[in-house]
């Protein structure tokens, strides 16, 4: 499946040689869809056939939404016809899983909502800076029936604790900056005006060191930290089931109705609106 005659969703902005941003442009609600994972997988051949990058990063340029939640109106299919990537997986937990080991440091910078997908995004970046006024972080399937497909049942765990990631992932609520960084769900919770020169001051200072060295700091961090590629495809193998259950589709149905999948107060208020499902 080719993504090259489609309008981009996702753009690269190469600041020099040794430093790439990815800008998440997919109005309005940045959400993710197949087209989103097709390009998203052609950057990723791209940053691992790159001999000079040594840092990137995510962010968007959608107002109020770093990545949101899957396109519930593309056709699953789509998603899943997309063949396997060089990993053995499916396609979204194969760009993660080949994301973790990319021997170059990924950066998430958080503005806006980073729901379902975005989360998993920032979870399988090297590190993740959040906006204190702006970034709302959730892992929001369990409130609609689902069971989320990008790999949090394992990254989390290992990243905050076993505790803290089932309130995570079970309250499939909003949470907030502070909140964020106070679980080490994110490294910090940056004031919003900070937050851009902060990123860019430390992605510019790696860029500027040896790439042979944060390459191999990176692989045995790797080795020491990372779920294996079992875990990573079980949790997709039991999202995709997920998704044809009565019971979820259901609370899809329930929430897009309530405005859900467009502009405005259901998407804003994501975690309140999950929590008034069943009441």
């Amino acid at each position: 499946m080719q993504s090259s005659t489609k309008a981009p969703q996702i753009r690269v902005n190469r600041v020099s040689s040794n430093f790439w941003r990815i800008l998440l442009d997919n109005p309005p609600l940045n959400l993710m869809g197949p087209e989103f994972v097709l390009q998203l997988r052609e950057i990723m051949t791209t940053l691992e056939a790159d001999q000079q990058v040594k840092v990137v990063t995510f962010e968007s340029v959608v107002d109020g939404f770093f990545l949101n939640h899957s396109d519930f109106l593309a056709k699953l299919e789509d998603l899943t016809n997309i063949p396997q990537g060089p990993t053995g997986l499916e396609a979204w937990p194969d760009i993660l899983v080949r994301l973790t080991h990319l021997p170059v440091v990924s950066i998430a910078l958080i503005r806006g909502r980073a729901t379902g997908n975005g989360s998993e995004l920032a979870l399988a970046c090297d590190m993740s800076f959040a906006s204190l006024e702006k970034a709302l972080l959730s892992q929001w399937e369990v409130g609609v029936g689902l069971v989320a497909g990008g790999g949090p049942m394992a990254r989390l765990p290992r990243l905050i604790g076993r505790a803290r990631a089932l309130e995570v992932l079970l309250s499939a609520d909003d949470i907030r900056g502070d909140q964020a960084e106070r679980l080490g769900y994110v490294n910090r919770a940056l004031p919003d005006a900070d937050l851009d020169g902060f990123v860019t001051a430390l992605a510019t200072r790696i860029a500027s060191f040896d790439r042979w060295a944060i390459a191999n700091t990176k692989r045995l961090v790797n080795a020491a930290s990372l779920p294996s590629e079992v875990e990573i495809a079980a949790g997709w193998d039991t999202c995709i089931n997920s998704i044809s259950r009565p019971a979820a589709q259901e609370k899809i149905k329930a929430l897009m109705q309530q405005g859900f999948h467009k502009p405005g107060d259901a998407e804003n208020r994501l975690g309140y609106y999950v929590g008034m499902l069943g009441r």
